[in-house]
């Protein structure tokens, strides 16, 4: 067992040093700051491969202003290939535009890559994308988890959504993967200066062909995929 276990070892990282030498169809917008690779065809097939990248598009009160990206590529005909790219193809991001009569872009944005993790299906991953988006206040956080969506493209398959922050990392549960997410939390009638609770913990998973939140603290919104 342990003999076999070295092999399967041995050929995956033998498969992921193959994929490092495949070129990018288009290659991602400005200047790439993250990678992860995401086995959302499932772990016995080459694995996708996610990019955020941002792109400089002026600045001004003394600072920079960026159009952030998310590409998600899948490995075909020796290449990865294009399957889905925020703002493009929609959210998390959005397109920033100039202030009128300023220099200055909005929304003010970021993403983050949270990671891959089996939280729908065994030997199947999930992509998980943090990003946070602001144009008065303090704007609105959002997790999303992206799977696999129709004619071989990555959708999302599930979006959380909060004001001002909203964290998430993958944790192990008795019952499998899960999300953990942090924020705080906002009552109906609480203000944006006042949270409720100012440091909120949930558990976001995926059980029984649902989504469910514990406590309900953040807005789960449904995606376009579910596998």
């Amino acid at each position: 067992m342990i003999a076999r276990t070295i092999v399967i070892a041995l050929l995956l990282n033998a498969a992921a040093a193959a994929q490092t030498t495949l070129t990018f169809v288009p290659i991602a917008p400005g200047s790439v700051v993250a990678q992860q690779l995401v086995a959302i065809d499932g772990l016995a097939h080459d694995r996708w491969q996610a990019v955020a990248s941002k792109k400089l598009v002026g600045n001004g009160s003394g600072r920079d202003f960026y159009q952030w990206y998310l590409s998600i590529y899948a490995p075909r005909s020796g290449a990865y290939r294009i399957r889905y790219q925020s703002p493009r193809n929609g959210g998390p991001l959005e397109r920033v535009a100039q202030a009128t009569g300023a220099k200055m872009w909005f929304p003010v944005q970021d993403l983050k890559i949270v990671g891959a993790a089996q939280l729908m299906r065994k030997n199947y991953e999930q992509l998980v994308v943090s990003s946070h988006a602001m144009a008065a206040d303090c704007g609105t956080a959002t997790v999303t988890v992206f799977t696999a969506g129709t004619a071989g493209r990555a959708a999302p398959a599930v979006t959380v959504t909060n004001s001002c922050d909203l964290s998430a990392s993958i944790v192990t549960q008795p019952d499998g993967p899960a999300l953990e997410l942090r924020g705080p939390y906002y009552a109906a009638d609480a203000a944006l200066c006042c949270p409720t609770k100012a440091k909120a913990t949930a558990l976001l998973r995926y059980r029984h062909g649902k989504w469910s939140e514990t406590p309900d603290y953040f807005k789960v919104g449904g995606g376009t995929a579910g596998r």
